[in-house]
């Protein structure tokens, strides 16, 4: 039981015969999370703290200067794959800091309610760090259980043909994942990556940015996606 906040990365796999199984001593008491607590806030301006993170902290993918975006999306280009929770609820992002201070209603959230939790980033790329920005509605989130999404996944081989594994009775939550594409490597929280007779069971997988579980596709250097970074948003046409 605890909290493991790193990202699994199989490279054996079992055999038809001998199965290689990752399992919670208590069920659903081990948490494995691609989130980092952060109890660093300032307060910036009425109900909105502020927080600096070394970019350091993200390595190669930073989910703060990468769009959700891909083959066959047709959603808005201008959301990040990073999210910050508070209590295990995720904010809404905004496009500014005025919409992060304003925290009004989102008409087509499913808890409108919660919709006024908001936050915004930007980089200070003079100090390599990102700043994210978070209307907190009141609360501190010094003493409150403050997360941001850091890894990209939390349980998949970086290698295909990782077979024969079972993952069983783990909290998963909290990656920074991208679309999904049907042409190109397939994001997930959770997957085998192309690997055959994996078993994923009993498990609470929450908090994903986009896809929670993922059965495929295989990293195809042809179609693989760039990292949208620092960059103009493109016209869909």
């Amino acid at each position: 039981p605890g909290t493991y906040r790193e990202y699994v990365n199989p490279i054996h796999g079992g055999t038809d015969d001998a199965r290689i199984a990752y399992r919670s001593v208590d069920p659903l008491k081990a948490t494995i999370t691609g989130a980092e607590s952060v109890k660093s806030w300032q307060p910036y301006q009425d109900n909105v703290w502020v927080a600096r993170i070394n970019n350091g902290v993200f390595g190669s993918w930073n989910p703060y200067t990468t769009y959700v975006m891909g083959d066959w999306y047709f959603g808005p280009v201008d959301k990040h794959t990073g999210a910050v929770y508070m209590n295990d609820l995720q904010f809404y992002e905004t496009n500014s800091l005025k919409e992060c201070l304003e925290a009004k209603v989102y008409g087509r959230s499913w808890e409108r309610k919660n919709s006024v939790y908001k936050w915004y980033t930007e980089q200070d790329e003079d100090k390599d760090e990102t700043v994210i920005y978070a209307n907190f509605q009141g609360k501190n989130p010094n003493h409150e259980n403050v997360e941001i999404n850091v890894r990209r996944e939390v349980f998949m081989p970086q290698e295909n043909g990782i077979n024969n594994i079972t993952v069983s009775g783990f909290k998963i939550n909290k990656a920074a994942t991208t679309w999904a594409p049907p042409a190109s490597y397939q994001d997930g929280m959770i997957g085998p990556h192309w690997s055959k007779n994996w078993i994923i069971e009993d498990c609470d997988i929450s908090h994903s940015r986009c896809a929670g579980i993922s059965l495929g596709k295989y990293k195809d250097p042809v179609n693989d996606p760039v990292s949208y970074t620092h960059l103009t948003l493109p016209t869909i046409c």
